[in-house]
């Protein structure tokens, strides 16, 4: 490890320890990883679906060495889901076998939040787990805006308070990453304890060397046509446009049948792998002859 306690000692090795993960970040993807992860601030990522936001999360804690720790956000969800609940049932069963046995005396409220009846939720136990585990909150814009004032003091303090028991805080903060597709605006004091980066849908070239990556078997010819294709399909008026998954879900389909190259006809009968949903399917597959044999 370089000094001072870094992961990486430049934005370079960002670079190259992704690359070497099978994700390809760009300049300022590896910038602000390097700057989040150096300032000990959450990476906070917005993007459109499928541009791999989810992805960074997962191979950044790969290349760490790090334990992944999700929380996958959803409307209504609330701090019992999410940081900590009381596990009810070992009280009951506690109470009432204190009851039974003459224990020492009446059950007070003491007696029955303890941390032996505290059930983790994913954020209290990234607190526990502190430095040697990446947390991911993941889709945050799914979740109410209410929901967001409980992150804060993970975020700024890494730390959880209880009222029952007190405050549990990190030894050493543990890495986060913060994802959200902006369905709706996240509030600016979750963004200003984070370093923020924007992703958007990868080049060309960016995506096709994705392709040859994580489907070494594809003909070059083939990889380069699918990000191609992709490309122009991205443009079209689709209610989802196709997210690098898809990308690579439909080199791996067309590897699998043979395909060599992509022309009109494969790509109708397997467009389905890519695009996915019936008003999508008409608009591309008005498309796709211009698209690919033009």
């Amino acid at each position: 490890m370089p000094a001072g306690g870094l992961p990486f000692a430049s934005v370079d090795e960002v670079e190259k320890a992704l690359r070497e993960a099978g994700y390809l970040p760009d300049r300022g993807l590896a910038t602000g990883i390097h700057l989040a992860l150096g300032m000990r601030r959450p990476l906070l990522l917005e993007g459109e679906p499928g541009v791999g936001k989810t992805d960074v999360a997962k191979r950044l804690a790969g290349v760490l060495g790090l334990d992944l720790i999700r929380l996958q956000c959803y409307e209504g969800i609330d701090a019992a889901q999410a940081i900590y609940d009381w596990d009810y049932s070992r009280q009951l069963l506690h109470a009432r076998l204190t009851a039974e046995t003459g224990g020492p005396g009446r059950v007070g409220t003491a007696d029955l939040y303890g941390p032996e009846f505290l059930l983790e939720r994913p954020l209290l136990r990234a607190v526990r787990t502190g430095g040697g585990c990446l947390l991911l909150i993941d889709e945050l814009d799914r979740a109410d805006d209410e929901f967001e004032a409980f992150l804060l003091e993970i975020l700024s303090e890494h730390a959880v308070t209880i009222p029952e028991i007190g405050t549990v805080c990190s030894a050493e903060p543990p890495a986060i990453v913060i994802t959200s597709n902006r369905t709706r605006e996240l509030h600016d004091a979750l963004k200003r304890r984070c370093v923020y980066h924007w992703i958007e849908f990868p080049t060309v070239e960016r995506e096709t060397e994705v392709v040859r990556i994580r489907v070494p078997e594809a003909d070059d010819r083939l990889a380069r046509s699918i990000a191609e294709t992709v490309a122009r399909l991205r443009e079209l008026d689709l209610a989802k446009r196709p997210g690098i998954a898809e990308t690579v879900d439909w080199a791996r389909a067309l590897t699998m049948i043979g395909a060599r190259e992509l022309n009109p006809e494969l790509a109708d009968a397997t467009v389905g792998v890519v695009i996915k949903g019936r008003e999508d399917l008409g608009t591309v597959r008005q498309a796709l002859g211009e698209i690919v044999g033009g």
